[in-house]
């Protein structure tokens, strides 16, 4: 029987990292603490329940959220009733090719643990995850994780959060003893020790500080709290005058700062050795958001554009997101969302706004991975999945009828590597249709187009290893073959100078004729601005129901190029002058026209090439640092910086994506195995003239 519990006591939280950090083993241990699991999963041993699908397992990493609801009552005890929290929790994916999964959980949660490898500190994912976690101005709580490991240093680690993610972070615990002697963790509000015993640390002991961590202890307790009473001038006033504030008073004030990420703690443990993790739990409830600490949720009127405010209650009108979409085998598409304000009943209709259509709500589950609990309703803060929405997709607003609103959409990273794909029997040919319709569905970032000329089908991702794991998937869910060409970039156009240029399309042949006439002004914009349709047409020169079709035009015309017909990104278009036909002039005259001009125009702007440049960090034994610096190089890479992590070289550079199919096999061949790299997109930049030429050629 599903328990009901208050918005007070509700968390919707994200557990988020860089590849390997320990998210899913700390995930598990939540698990088997709040009692939802009765076994703890190994990711090692591939029996964990949150990386449930199989090439996760044999993987051993994460590939998509997993969502599940648990019960947590506060380990430590502070005189308070004891309530039970429910915590919905979300555990992302790291590799970057997986990176939509953590952008559209950022999009519907309240608050985020972001885990860090205790020898390794931050990462280049957890840059990314923690820059989505601004764009979302989700609260957030760190957790040094592995501190059990050879190598692993607190401070270090801590130092890197400084550096490089926020100088508002602070620690509220600090580690007894470090890797083979790490034993526990010291509260620094509490000056309590706590450490963790039992078969699986289930025992949470507390003790006093040990003597040799007394000074040190006292001196970041002493900074801890001179960061928490500068956040509140009641609590400044009574430290100044010498008062020591009550822990409560400081917890309260810390979750204040907390929520308006004005300061973020930090804690300590090593998930794998059971240690940590309750206290952790302990500091979700205390610091991160409940809904109701958060502001209303902000929508639009679809019909006027006005600005619209829900409140977190159940009684309010519907308004839920959709944030993901799945297909499981047992019961068909999966619709997961957040509800943001009222209630969702089953069997009501609701409308999706995106779209303009109505879906009917026939089932309604919660997600424990991938296991199912039938439910009546969801009310608002929590999350849910709907079972078989047939035109709902990832972003799009579900409310009730009679008070629509529009939330705001997740926006995407574009794919930049591409894939040939093509059925091996004729019986596969249907079922790939379907297959990678369900997955597009699924993924935002994964785009299916055809290639007109050749009647090919391309597949778009964001790495080798998304793309690999698509065609696995087709494989195993959908029973599909597939032949799969070569990866190849996704190459762009764009102008670097101005230009002038006219498009007549006039056509006669007894009868109504065609004519269409448009002159336009092409310039370059700003790199990522993507394209501007302005329209300068004064006195009528071309009547108001064409300029639709002009822009229209334009747009497909930029979709081909003219150098080596990758589309033209980054444009501005002025229709400025033109005539038109009472009787011969039509929507497609002025279509073909404004087409003819827009490519007319781009040739004589200086057209030119980009390519994806990739953001590369690499991390290597100090021995091989000379080859692999060698080796970037001369694959067009430029050296950023290099860094020195324990006896690690870090090499981090910009190599354009072209350059680096392959890299991983010949890293490993470099450095004897030991050497890995992690690869996110960057930006787009011009490319060489001798690449250029080897591009354009590749193209014929």
């Amino acid at each position: 029987m599903a328990r009901e519990y208050s918005l007070e006591n509700t968390r919707d939280i994200g557990i988020i990292a860089h590849i390997d950090a320990g998210k899913t083993t700390v995930s598990e241990r939540v698990l088997f603490y709040t009692g939802v699991s009765h076994k703890i999963g190994e990711v090692h041993e591939g029996e964990t329940v949150m990386d449930w699908m199989e090439q996760e397992r044999e993987r051993g990493i994460t590939i998509t959220s997993a969502a599940t609801t648990c019960f947590w009552v506060p380990t430590v005890y502070n005189g308070d009733k004891q309530h039970e929290y429910r915590i919905n929790l979300i555990d992302t994916p790291g590799h970057i090719d997986f990176t939509v999964e953590v952008k559209r959980s950022m999009r519907v949660l309240d608050g985020a643990c972001v885990i860090f490898d205790g020898v390794s500190g931050v990462e280049p994912q957890s840059e990314t995850n923690w820059r989505y976690a601004d764009e979302y101005s989700v609260p957030r709580l760190c957790f040094i994780n592995k501190l059990d490991r050879m190598g692993a240093s607190f401070d270090n680690s801590y130092q890197s959060i400084l550096d490089r993610l926020t100088p508002n972070a602070i620690p509220v615990q600090i580690p007894i003893g470090l890797e083979g002697s790490f034993e526990g963790v010291v509260d620094l509000l509490k000056m309590k020790a706590y450490r963790f015993e039992g078969d699986m640390g289930e025992k949470v002991i507390e003790g006093e500080v040990p003597e040799s961590l007394k000074a040190d202890a006292e001196k970041r307790r002493h900074a801890l709290v001179e960061k928490i009473v500068e956040q509140d001038d009641d609590l400044m006033a009574q430290y100044l005058d010498g008062k020591e504030p009550e822990v409560d008073k400081l917890k309260k004030v810390l979750r204040k700062a907390t929520l308006a990420n004005t300061l973020v703690p930090v804690l300590c443990g090593s998930a794998l050795k059971n240690k940590g993790v309750q206290l952790m739990l302990d500091a979700v409830v205390d610091y991160l958001p409940s809904p109701l600490d958060l502001p209303p949720t902000k929508g639009t009127d679809p019909k006027t554009g006005a600005e619209l405010a829900r409140e977190p209650k159940d009684d309010a009108p519907l308004a839920a997101l959709a944030f993901k979409v799945a297909s499981d085998p047992f019961v068909g598409s999966l619709t997961f969302f957040r509800v943001y304000s009222g209630t969702l009943k089953r069997g009501t209709y609701i409308l999706n706004t995106t779209k303009g259509v109505k879906e009917r709500v026939s089932r309604i589950v919660r997600m424990h991975a991938n296991h199912r609990e039938e439910v009546e309703e969801i009310g608002a803060g929590n999350l849910g999945a709907l079972v078989g929405l047939k035109d709902t997709t990832t972003g799009d607003t579900l409310c009730d009828e009679a008070n629509p609103i529009v939330l705001e959409k997740i926006t995407f990273p574009e794919p930049v590597i591409s894939l040939r794909i093509e059925p091996k029997t004729k019986a596969d040919q249907e079922k790939m249709g379907l297959a990678l319709r369900r997955l597009a569905d699924e993924d935002p970032t994964f785009r299916v187009t055809g290639d007109a000329e050749t009647g090919e089908t391309i597949i778009w991702g964001m790495g080798e290893l998304h793309l690999e794991i698509i065609v696995d998937r087709m494989k195993r869910e959908f029973n599909v073959e597939a032949n799969v060409g070569r990866p190849q970039v996704a190459y762009r156009e764009t102008i670097k100078g101005e230009a002038e240029a006219e498009g007549k399309y006039i056509k006669q042949s007894g009868g109504k004729g065609q004519y269409g006439h448009v002159r336009i002004r092409v310039e370059p914009m700003e790199s990522g601005k993507g394209f501007e349709f302005v329209n300068e047409i004064k006195g009528g020169a071309i009547p108001q129901e064409f300029f639709k079709p002009i822009e229209k035009g334009i747009i497909e015309a930029m979709q081909k190029g003219v150098v080596a017909g990758y589309p033209l990104n980054d444009v501005k278009v002025t229709l400025y002058d033109g005539s038109y036909h009472e009787v011969d002039s039509s929507e497609a005259a002025f279509k073909i026209a404004a087409s003819m001009a827009l490519q007319e125009g781009a040739k004589r702007a200086k057209p030119v090439i980009l390519e994806p440049i990739m953001k590369v960090q690499t991390l290597v034994p100090a021995e091989f640092m000379g080859d692999v610096t060698g080796d970037i190089s001369s694959k067009r890479g430029r050296i950023e910086a290099m860094s020195d992590r324990g006896n690690i070289k870090v090499i981090d550079a910009k190599v354009p994506l072209s350059e680096m199919f392959g890299y991983a096999t010949k890293l490993r061949s470099m450095s004897q195995g030991r050497g890995n790299f992690t690869m996110e997109f960057s930006n787009y930049e011009e490319v060489p003239a001798n690449v250029a030429k080897q591009v354009i050629e590749g193209r014929k």
